[in-house]
């Protein structure tokens, strides 16, 4: 008889390393939920009370720090209504037109020093029954439209016991220009000659201090601070005006009504707690609001404790899986990375050393093998061009124009005919010169100082040649004679100006050559005032099919190539011209020299 296959629980798993994963999250599992449902009543229950006796104490606080304030405002109003000059002057009594007046000035400058001294104060003013008035500087004056005794704030510091009242919030209309929501602090004025209180000196508070107090409170990421009066009236509310637009409200009659320091609304989602502290002093009650959800965030956090103690196993296999995916994919991290550095152009630290006998190892292989084969590539080409920009200048240096070169011997020989030995020396030394500075010196850069050298000795002979037909000045800022250019830019341009410029004017021609620091840049200029250009020729001269002349073997095309290949395109020669006016070429190099492309001869 055969028997029956019985199939556990644990043999459905086709490892036992699974099975034990089970039943141990199983067993944790059900350890933390008893321990929850223990647990969870009594923590809600602890948290829940000590988030009211927090937000309690904080309330309390700003409820203290407000009377401090306000028994702070009282004091400066005492200072400054307590003197006899006020007195003397509000009720006329015995006093000389010019002791009046002193009197005024005294009293108006400690307004003034209390207003200057406090950002949080609108208005000092001192206001009788008899309508003489001081306001601020006295610069203000009383609203005519406005019967000062009847306001509130006045008729409570009348008949005040202490002769000191505190306003609600409200408009303080009683001065002219000034329509401010305001809470006044206001002080009887007692005519020293009857006896009675005839007059208020009152402060006009702004919200500043007591929102910076309320503000500066927290109660959740959401709760806040809110004070009322004693008869229910908004003093200050963080959304003053969404309360006044009816667009929020607060239960201010269940406030007002309840009999203890705290009232809890249920409104599912926004239950809110209300804890509220009455002043003694103001008679105003401190109101924070705060939202049950945030009180009980802690407990939340507690639940969240129990469920990731838990899950604890769960997640200990997931990191380990982590760590194992990790170190698979290390390797694919460090080939990223350097396919990275290769896009930047970076082929020195671009080698990834993967010593695994698999598929990334050999892809590393492959990578590395071929990232120094575009590195020799590109290495190769770089030296290429170098020494055809170096061939380029050997050339350069070798086309001495021989037109150019005929005509100045020729000059020689006609001086020294002529007798004129100290022009024949003068025109001999410049041309040596020149031929020396174009055969010479293998370095591929030199100063700009030795460029204008090399471009004075070239306009020396032909300004002698010329003669009043050419004039040229050289200014060139000393700061940058000493920074690096590419050899032989200006004479090309140098030439240029003269022979399609200036030698076919009928009257003098002049040439400027200038050079300037313009922020990270050198300008070289030369300008003319000769035949200038139409646009359409000016499009076109800097393009590789402008023509050679016998006066300009190279052209400035030539020029323009050189500096771009060595600057970068951002640099080079510009120009600007008009038809009969002149012509301005303008080179422009960085002013390091280049040193950040690559290490110059020098």
């Amino acid at each position: 008889m055969m028997k029956k296959r019985e199939m556990t629980i644990f043999g459905r798993f086709k490892s036992i390393r699974d099975a034990m994963m089970l039943s141990f999250s199983v067993l944790v599992v059900v350890a933390v939920l008893i321990f929850l449902l223990i647990a969870m009543n009594f923590t809600k229950k602890t948290i829940y009370e000590n988030s009211r006796t927090s937000t309690s104490q904080l309330i309390s606080q700003v409820n203290y720090d407000i009377d401090s304030y306000i028994d702070y405002m009282e004091n400066i109003s005492w200072v400054a209504a307590s003197g006899s000059d006020l007195s003397r002057y509000l009720f006329n009594q015995e006093q000389t037109p010019e002791e009046k007046e002193a009197a005024k000035a005294r009293i108006l400058t400690q307004f003034t020093t209390i207003l200057e001294s406090r950002s949080d104060i609108y208005n000092v003013a001192a206001v009788a029954d008899n309508g003489e008035a001081l306001i601020n500087s006295g610069a203000d004056s009383l609203n005519k439209y406005v019967d000062v005794r009847q306001q509130s704030w006045y008729q409570a510091a009348i008949h005040s016991p202490t002769g000191i009242a505190v306003s609600s919030s409200h408009v303080q209309n009683a001065i002219a220009g000034s329509y401010h929501w305001v809470i006044t602090l206001s002080r009887a004025i007692v005519n020293e000659q009857t006896g009675e209180r005839e007059g208020v000196f009152f402060v006009d508070l702004n919200y500043s201090a007591i929102s910076s107090l309320c503000s500066n409170t927290s109660i959740g990421s959401k709760g806040y601070i809110f004070i009322l009066d004693e008869k229910g009236s908004m003093i200050y509310h963080p959304q003053q005006q969404l309360i006044y637009g009816g667009l929020k409200e607060e239960r201010i009659e269940d406030i007002l009504a309840s009999k203890g320091d705290f009232l809890e609304t249920e409104e599912g989602e926004d239950s809110k707690l209300y804890t509220m502290s009455k002043s003694e002093k103001t008679g105003w009650t401190v109101v924070g609001a705060s939202y049950v959800t945030e009180l009980m965030k802690n407990n939340r956090q507690a639940q969240m404790l129990y469920l990731l103690a838990a899950a604890g196993i769960l997640i200990g296999v997931i990191l380990i899986s982590s760590f194992i995916s990790s170190e698979i994919t290390k390797p694919l991290r460090r080939l990223r990375d350097s396919m990275s550095l290769v896009e930047k152009g970076d082929f020195e630290q671009a080698s990834v050393e993967i010593t695994a006998e698999n598929e990334i190892g050999s892809l590393s292989k492959s990578f590395n093998a071929m990232t120094q084969k575009i590195h020799a590539l590109m290495e190769q080409n770089i030296y290429e061009q170098k020494q055809k920009r170096k061939s380029e200048m050997k050339a350069l240096q070798a086309q001495i124009n021989p037109h150019f070169l005929y005509n100045t011997l020729d000059s020689i020989i006609w001086m020294s005919e002529a007798g004129e030995n100290d022009q024949v020396v003068l025109m001999t030394s410049a041309l040596a010169k020149l031929l020396r500075q174009s055969i010479s010196n293998d370095r591929e850069q030199i100063t700009v100082a030795e460029e204008i050298d090399y471009v004075r000795s070239y306009l020396t002979i032909q300004k002698m040649r010329y003669k009043d037909k050419l004039e040229y000045t050289i200014d060139v800022e000393e700061r940058i004679l000493d920074v690096w250019i590419i050899k032989f830019v200006l004479q090309p341009l140098v030439e240029n100006a003269i022979y399609h410029g200036l030698k076919y004017k009928e009257t003098k021609g002049n040439l400027d050559i200038r050079g300037y620091r313009r922020g990270n840049r050198v300008c070289l200029v030369v300008a003319d005032d000769g035949a200038g250009m139409e646009e359409s020729e000016l499009e076109h001269i800097l393009e590789k099919k402008e023509k050679k002349t016998k006066s300009n073997g190279v052209g400035v095309y030539n020029v323009q190539k050189r500096l771009q290949l060595y600057y970068g395109p951002e640099y080079g020669i510009s120009y600007i011209s008009r038809k009969g006016e002149g012509t301005v070429a303008t080179v422009t190099i960085p002013l390091d020299g280049g040193k950040s492309n690559e290490e110059t001869g020098r």
